[in-house]
């Protein structure tokens, strides 16, 4: 086994066989795995200022983020991990990349319920009220600039 690599592009610098690796990763965690209903595609990916994050080894996307400019905010989002990845930190790793990435503004996110004490790892806080999307609990949060 090799090292994962981190790998950043916006979307135009997208490969055809990235962007598929990517979408194909979150349809497996988010529609296979999840049960969704249908795939969470909302346009944002293909933003200009948008910024994909993914670990890749031997030619496979092990997990990925997308970070979106929200003008004041940036946003964290997106977040996947390929069943066989899992338990490597590779997520964590990728969040952490993400704040990195975001600079000295105020981050937000729509987390699973589930996951509010692992993002709040990270410094994000629940900023209001739960909601369901796409059949899933999910919270508001929000990480300001440390």
């Amino acid at each position: 086994m090799t090292t994962p690599v981190l790998r950043s592009a916006r979307f135009a610098e997208l490969t055809p066989f990235e962007v598929y690796a990517l979408c194909r990763l979150r349809v497996d965690v988010f529609v296979v795995e999840q049960e969704c209903p249908y795939p969470e595609l909302d346009g944002r990916d293909t933003e200009p200022a948008t910024v994909h994050l993914w670990f890749e080894e031997d030619g496979q996307v092990l997990a990925t983020i997308r970070v979106l400019d929200d003008g004041g905010t940036r946003a964290i989002g997106r977040v996947a991990t390929a069943a066989a990845a899992r338990g490597r930190g590779l997520a964590a790793r990728l969040v952490e990349a993400g704040i990195e990435l975001c600079g000295g503004v105020p981050i937000t996110m729509g987390a699973q319920s589930h996951l509010e004490d692992w993002y709040g790892r990270f410094g994000f806080v629940r900023s209001g009220p739960g909601y369901v999307e796409d059949g899933i609990p999910h919270l508001p949060m929000r990480r300001e600039p440390a």
